[in-house]
């Protein structure tokens, strides 16, 4: 299989990205916070045996690069299988291998792998015949064997850092330059191209080749602004909408409107719609946050949300971001109150806990004769009375904040003017949250 450092069939035609593979540990750009000196994976690689280990994280970020790195530091032979190549027999047969010499099988994309040859993969590492390194692009929490998770570590591999993708660039322009290309190039460029790499090295390394192969051996080329903007535009971001990335980035944008940050929710916004994501999806995310994070801090924010839903299923793209982009910064820069989706969980978390509460007879239904020869009655009519109040029991053995507790604060939000209306009306002050 084809990665960021693998070889192509003729040595003389090796793609830009195998040139440059590491051969060592300390080679690696990036991920000191687990091959550094005295990190448990360089541990265990110093050690010479490796166990079972699961590195997690996007392509493009070295996972390969990693295992063979390993493997040659430990002094083992690397073996490597995927799905799509290597079925059970491939790994029994390498398994057997096993039994003469020193392996290191990282198994690429376990992902893939069925739960039988997951199963299968558990058998081998509970024999210790060999070192077993499998690598995963989605969460393993939720995709490899509990069994096999159980049997060692899983490390979490990180996006490179704009300086990284930066050393990244500057060795792969090395390569270049030492076979006769003269690529010219400022460190505003070399920023936006590391920038643009979004923490891939395989996607960094890309936008250099394309630079070679713009270039003339011998010739001065100096990178004008027109091409390197179409080497910037030509980066897709990636975004899986089925993957981590899509829950990542929906989580952000959620998360930016509840933290009331509108730079922070544009931006991911932006990234949703960059990647396609459908439009009433992120007008269904924004109408559930009108109502748990602004809720009755400002009543128009749902309004708002559900007339967003009903414009985008008329109005695709481009015209639906701006509609978006409105209801968005209405969730994030309005006020906020989490009282009805704090107060309704809290009253379901009781019903499902707790034995049913009798209804009074004076709320029981009196709509048909006889009621009043069960006992049922004695219902007061708020209406009739002058402050539109009456004081009576509606819930038996449920006391006042049991579930709802006011998030008013000093603004001056729906919440806050109903309560200050109601302590008027009944001498009794809401129950806050956060009292003062």
């Amino acid at each position: 299989m084809n990665d960021l450092f693998s070889a192509s069939v003729r040595d003389d035609e090796l793609p830009l990205a195998a040139e440059m593979r590491p051969k060592t540990i300390d080679e690696v750009i990036g991920q000191r916070h687990l091959l550094a000196p005295g990190r448990l994976l360089r541990k265990l690689a110093d050690s010479g045996r490796l166990g079972t280990v699961i590195l997690y994280g996007p392509p493009g970020i070295g996972k390969t690069t990693i295992a063979r790195a390993i493997g040659v530091h430990m002094g083992k032979e690397f073996r490597e299988v995927h799905p799509s190549e290597d079925k059970t027999a491939d790994i029994r047969a390498i398994a057997q291998e096993a039994r003469m010499k020193k392996i290191l099988l990282f198994v690429d994309e376990i992902h893939r792998y069925s739960k039988t040859v997951q199963d299968e993969l558990l058998k081998i590492a509970e024999e210790g015949r060999l070192d077993l390194m499998a690598a995963t692009t989605e969460n393993p929490m939720f995709s490899v064997n509990k069994a096999l998770l159980s049997r060692g570590p899983v490390f979490e591999l990180k996006p490179l850092t704009v300086e990284e993708s930066e050393t990244v660039i500057l060795r792969a322009m090395g390569k270049v330059t030492a076979k006769g290309y003269l690529i010219g190039f400022d460190d505003v460029v070399l920023r936006r191209l590391a920038e643009k790499a979004g923490g891939d090295a395989r996607r960094a390394v890309s936008m250099v080749e394309f630079l070679q192969k713009s270039a003339t051996p011998g010739v001065e080329f100096v990178l004008e602004e027109e091409l390197l903007q179409d080497i910037l535009d030509s980066v897709v971001i990636p975004y899986d909408k089925g993957g981590d990335a899509h829950y990542d980035v929906t989580s952000a944008f959620v998360k930016s409107m509840r933290g009331s940050d509108p730079d922070a929710t544009l931006y991911w916004l932006a990234r949703l719609i960059h990647s396609g994501e459908d439009p009433r999806f992120i007008a269904r995310r924004i109408m559930i946050h009108a109502a748990e994070d602004v809720g009755l801090a400002d009543n128009s924010a749902l309004q708002t949300a559900v007339a967003t839903l009903s414009a985008v299923e008329n109005i695709g793209y481009p015209e639906s971001s701006i509609i978006l982009a409105q209801a968005a910064l209405h969730i994030a820069t309005a006020p906020k109150s989490n009282s009805a989706c704090r107060g309704i969980m809290q009253a379901l978390d009781y019903v499902k806990n707790n034995g049913p509460i009798q209804v009074p007879p004076h709320l029981q239904d009196t709509h048909y004769a006889g009621a009043e020869k069960l006992g049922r009655g004695g219902y007061e009519f708020p209406h009739d009375d002058p402050s539109g109040w009456v004081d009576q029991d509606y819930a038996p053995s449920i006391r006042r904040g049991q579930f709802y507790q006011s998030d008013a604060r000093d603004n001056p939000t729906y919440e806050k003017r109903a309560g200050e209306y109601w302590k008027g009306v009944t001498g009794k002050p809401p129950v806050r949250r956060f009292p003062g």
